[in-house]
């Protein structure tokens, strides 16, 4: 799934300042040329961490957890996961997941230099743009 027809997603991290949010398209745009290595898996801290949903949310429906399920069988391992440069996952967590389903050791990363700044601070997530790019 390139860029083109990759459905509107964010990534987000709390902070001090409310919620930060990242327009995953244009992380994307700002790896595109960045070296491409493969990490191993069990370097990436989020897959022991509550990731899609946090403590102070609900406990994720079934329904939910089927969603997350066909995203993880839907994504293609041929792009690589983004990561912040503390190595944190920005972009690629059902990646992640798939790789780890199948019993792959490593995965295809990009390492963003700098944290670009976010595009969206202290917006809640229901009030982002969703739409088809």
């Amino acid at each position: 799934m390139g860029e083109e027809t990759m459905r509107r997603q964010y990534h987000f991290r709390q902070s001090e300042a409310g919620l930060l949010a990242w327009d995953v398209h244009r992380l994307i745009a700002q790896s595109r040329d960045l070296p491409v290595s493969h990490i191993a898996l069990s370097t990436i801290v989020e897959l022991d961490e509550a990731y899609w949903w946090d403590a102070d949310s609900p406990p994720p429906t079934c329904r939910q957890v089927i969603e997350h399920m066909q995203l993880v069988e839907a994504a293609d391992l041929q792009y690589p996961i983004i990561l912040c440069p503390q190595g944190r996952v920005m972009d690629g967590m059902h990646r992640v997941a798939k790789a780890a389903l199948l019993g792959k050791e490593d995965i295809a990363a990009v390492r963003l230099l700098e944290l670009p700044s976010p595009d969206h601070i202290g917006v809640d997530p229901d009030d982002l743009c969703y739409d088809d790019v």
